[in-house]
């Protein structure tokens, strides 16, 4: 077994750890943060289905985004988009055999990755050609695009410059899920890739991704409207209305 083996299979273990527990933590945190107040964005929804429809659309089509900046819209729904096409893609690598559905997206795969790194350019020109942006950016949103930039650049040079063993790459990933691990090639595009992709589910807990599983847990897009009908009393107030 080769170091180079030992080693990236150790940052991907190390990794997954950080990025599940990592993960799982905030949403613990999120859940317990108290609402102390009635705060839905207007026109709320009434109902706890009128919720559950509105949270569809947020998650789905980025109803609030589009409302307020269509070109921001655009380029976000896209990135996200093509991101989930991409993903499914490579579940073709934790997969044997392969099921149906991945196999068949495996060609639009492709052009989901052009689609995902244009969307990220169009974000990042957004935070340099905005005023407003600009002067709300910080280095992280920066550092975060050019990641993210840079292992969907990486993934396409794998495909159309440097070409790479994947059936070795494959068999290295199925042997991470058995506990049984196989050689990885050494090929420097692959090794940068995995790196940048290792590095991202290691900052993903501590990053502003985590709007991912954040936006569930938004008040002004969980709650119902009906601070007229139903006294609202958050969870840690009404402990202590008991007492007294």
């Amino acid at each position: 077994m080769s170091l180079l083996t030992i080693v990236y299979a150790a940052l991907f273990y190390l990794a997954t750890v950080i990025l599940v527990v990592g993960v799982a933590l905030k949403i613990r945190t999120y859940a317990r943060a108290p609402a102390p107040l009635k705060i839905p964005t207007t026109p709320a929804p009434l109902t706890k289905s009128g919720v559950g429809w509105r949270m569809a659309r947020e998650v789905v089509f980025f109803e609030s985004l589009f409302k307020s900046s269509l070109w921001t819209w655009i380029f976000g729904w896209t990135f996200h988009a093509a991101l989930l096409v991409v993903t499914l893609r490579h579940l073709r690598y934790f997969q044997d055999p392969v099921w149906l559905p991945i196999a068949l997206i495996q060609s639009i795969g492709i052009y989901a990755g052009f689609a995902m790194v244009a969307a990220l350019f169009g974000l990042w020109a957004r935070r340099w050609l905005v005023d407003r942006v600009r002067y709300i950016s910080t280095p992280s949103d920066h550092l975060m695009l050019v990641l993210l930039i840079a292992i969907g650049m990486s993934g396409l040079a794998m495909k159309f410059v440097a070409h790479t063993d994947i059936i070795a790459v494959k068999l290295f990933m199925l042997g991470l899920m058995r506990f049984d691990l196989q050689p990885l090639p050494a090929d420097p595009v692959l090794l940068v890739h995995l790196t940048l992709v290792a590095l991202l589910m290691i900052i993903f807990p501590i990053s502003k991704l985590l709007h991912a599983p954040g936006i569930f847990f938004s008040p002004t897009r969980n709650q119902v409207d009906n601070a007229r009908e139903v006294r609202h009393i958050s969870s840690w107030a009404a402990g202590l209305e008991k007492r007294s």
